[in-house]
C-alpha cells in the first residue's frame, strides 16, 4: 500500500504509471526535495550537482533556491535556469522529464543529466529537481587507462590477429572460423569456389603445417581430404 500523502502534498501519475508526488506550494516542494539533495551527492560523490529550481515565479534568471556541489557548474542560490527552463514553462502541458540525457556546462564539460519538474495541485509546474554528473574524472581515468594499453604498430595493424586457445586443434578450429565468417556464408550455402576461398585464406596463414588439418577442415567444409587436397592444389598452382 502507498504511503498517504503528507500536508501540502497530493499524489498524480507520471509517464510510465509511477506515482508523482503534486505539491500546494514551492515551500512544501521544497521541504519534501532539499534533503534528497545532499543523500544524492554523497553517495554519488562531488563531481555530482543537485539543484533545486523554483519555477512558480517564472523568473528564470534567479530560478535556483537550492544546489549542491554548485562549483560544477559555478552556479550558487539566486543563480538562473536553463534553456530547459525555458522551454518547460513556454509548454506546460507537455511532460517534460528527461533523464539520462546530455549537457555541457559553460567551460565545456560534459554532463549525463537528469530532470524531474513538479507541478502544483492545478497542474502548473512550480519546481525543476536537477542532477548534472561531470564526466571529467571518468573521462581523464579512461584517457589514462588508453595510454597504459599498448599500440599495434602500424606496418602489422592489418595483420590477422593472435589466436589463443588451450591447444594447437582449437586454434585451428578458430582459423577456420575466422575464415569462414570472411566468406561471409553459412558451410552448407557455399560454392565451390567459396570453399576454395576458405582454403587459400587458411593456406595464407599456414594452416596446413598444423598436423591433421586437412581432416578438420574436410570435416568443416563437409568435403571429402581427397577434395581438400585438390583445392589446395589448385591454390598451390596459382
Amino acid at each position: 500500500m502507498a504511503p498517504s500523502a503528507g500536508p501540502g502534498v497530493a499524489a498524480s501519475t507520471a509517464a510510465g504509471g509511477l506515482p508523482r508526488a503534486r505539491f500546494a506550494t514551492f515551500e512544501d516542494a521544497y521541504r519534501a526535495l532539499t534533503p534528497l539533495m545532499g543523500a544524492i551527492t554523497s553517495v554519488v560523490g562531488s563531481h555530482c550537482e543537485v539543484v533545486l529550481h523554483d519555477l512558480s515565479r517564472g523568473d528564470l534568471d534567479h530560478s535556483v533556491a537550492a544546489i549542491v556541489n554548485g562549483h560544477l557548474s559555478g552556479r550558487t542560490v539566486g543563480g538562473p535556469s536553463t534553456n530547459l527552463g525555458v522551454e518547460v514553462l513556454r509548454d506546460q502541458s507537455t511532460d517534460h522529464d528527461a533523464h539520462g540525457y546530455r549537457g555541457r556546462t559553460a567551460d565545456g564539460r560534459e554532463l549525463i543529466s537528469s530532470s524531474t519538474y513538479y507541478r502544483d495541485h492545478d497542474g502548473n509546474v512550480i519546481a525543476a529537481f536537477c542532477i548534472n554528473v561531470d564526466l571529467t574524472p571518468v573521462q581523464t581515468a579512461m584517457t589514462a587507462l588508453d595510454a597504459l594499453l599498448p599500440t599495434a604498430r602500424e606496418d602489422v595493424a592489418e595483420r590477422p590477429k593472435e589466436l589463443v586457445g588451450p591447444d594447437i586443434s582449437s586454434v585451428l578450429e578458430e582459423m577456420v572460423d575466422e575464415s569462414i565468417a570472411h566468406v561471409g556464408k553459412p558451410v552448407p550455402a557455399l560454392t565451390k569456389p567459396e570453399r576454395i576461398e576458405v582454403l587459400r585464406l587458411l593456406e595464407e596463414r599456414g594452416a596446413f603445417r598444423i598436423k591433421r588439418a586437412a581432416d578438420l577442415v574436410s570435416a568443416r567444409l563437409g568435403v571429402s581430404r581427397v577434395t581438400v587436397y585438390g583445392y589446395l592444389d589448385e591454390i598451390r598452382r596459382g
